[in-house]
């Protein structure tokens, strides 16, 4: 299963266009998605709010910005060789 984490806020049209954007990247794949909100923690607020939304693999750290495309989603979820 691939595990991912999403950067963003409420009310983020841009958010919503990536999971949009994700979906058709992973195209059935199962997904666990783990939206955390920047908003509830100051840190991630500063590393992020001009950024989200971002999506990141936990498993080996890379992280894409806003906007990405398909292709790169499918480049982040890569295993590390």
């Amino acid at each position: 299963m691939i595990e991912l984490i999403l950067y963003s806020t409420t009310g983020c049209h841009l958010c919503e266009k990536a999971i949009e954007v994700l979906q058709v990247a992973l195209q059935g794949q199962s997904c666990m998605l783990e939206e955390v909100d920047i908003a509830n923690e100051d840190a991630l607020l500063e590393q992020y709010a001009v950024r989200i939304p971002v999506l990141k693999n936990p498993e080996n750290g890379k992280e894409i910005g806003w906007p990405f495309r398909p292709e790169d989603i499918l480049v982040l979820i890569e295993p590390e060789s």
